[in-house]
């Protein structure tokens, strides 16, 4: 299958804490769960990653097969394992604990890259914890952009700063590398001012675009998202609903951000569809399991 958009990255079971103190199992990952988002909203999806050849592989390949996300660019090894991460939750938010280390998708090198489906596909979608979890990955990833580039595709990329996974400094350093590489940039708010050192959205919008992207949505949580392009910029406001869990929020965003891209709205209607569907995907627990489909968030956006 020829793809609209293909993800590059590291799947993680999660272990998500409920009320009371047990944990549900379920999937997670970032850029997983932005390709599960864009395939909900019916875009043409791929996933390009290294698993292990373990239950938790396994069970990764038979969620993208059901979700329709091609999975000819997923390698299962035997040499390494999938990675897992558990998320508690308090009065300051999520917490995320990773167990990741030596991990099959962290063990990625540039050699090991499909060519042919990255050239093939119309957006290669990347982020800093594709990059942050190796030196080899965060190679992998330059190498990706090249060859999507190359072919006159573009590039997506989401900031995720995680800093257990590298200090400031070197995050700072790839990701700007990455970002000036990058056609569509999806950086948080309070990524950004990290990475930065800028507070205003205005101003982040502004470095962004002087770095090279065509296409600039900053979230910005509940106050929703600034887009920004050469030529024009808006502020497109958030929804309301009562939120239980965020796990997963930016990454729904970014998934149906792009799939609506890829459809032929511009960056505006984009982000406002986006946004109803980061906000839906808040009601329920887990990564995968309240991101919306399409019709949910149409009905969603049609109670304005």
């Amino acid at each position: 299958m020829t793809t609209d958009i293909l993800c590059l990255g590291e799947p993680m079971l999660e272990f998500n804490q409920q009320p009371g103190g047990s944990y549900l199992p379920g999937h997670g990952g970032d850029t997983s769960n932005c390709a599960i988002s864009a395939a909900r909203q019916g875009a043409r999806v791929g996933y390009l990653t290294h698993i292990g050849a373990d239950t938790f592989g396994n069970s990764f390949m038979e969620l993208w097969q059901g979700e329709g996300i091609d999975t000819s660019t997923v390698r299962q090894v035997t040499d390494a394992h999938t990675g897992v991460y558990f998320v508690t939750h308090g009065p300051n938010g999520h917490e995320f604990s990773y167990m990741r280390a030596g991990s099959a998708s962290s063990r990625m090198a540039p050699e090991d890259l499909p060519r042919d489906a990255l050239a093939a596909t119309r957006i290669l979608h990347v982020s800093g914890i594709s990059q942050g979890i190796s030196a080899t990955a965060a190679d992998t990833v330059f190498a990706a952009i090249e060859t999507v580039r190359s072919a006159g595709g573009k590039v997506s990329y989401d900031t995720n700063l995680r800093l257990k996974l590298w200090p400031l400094a070197r995050a700072r350093a790839v990701i700007h590398a990455a970002m000036a590489q990058c056609d569509i940039a999806l950086p948080g708010l309070d990524d950004a001012r990290q990475l930065t050192g800028l507070a205003t959205p205005d101003d982040i919008a502004d470095f962004y675009l002087r770095l090279g992207a065509g296409i600039v949505a900053l979230t910005l949580g509940e106050e929703g998202t600034l887009v920004a392009t050469a030529d024009e910029r808006r502020r497109i406001r958030g929804r309301r609903v009562k939120a239980v869990d965020a796990t997963a929020a930016g990454d729904t965003f970014d998934g149906a951000f792009l799939a609506r891209l890829v459809a032929g709205d511009d960056p505006f209607a984009a982000a406002r569809y986006a946004n109803a569907a980061a906000a839906l995907s808040t009601q329920g627990y887990g990564a995968v399991a309240p991101i919306p489909r399409a019709a949910a968030v149409e009905a969603f956006l049609n109670e304005e």
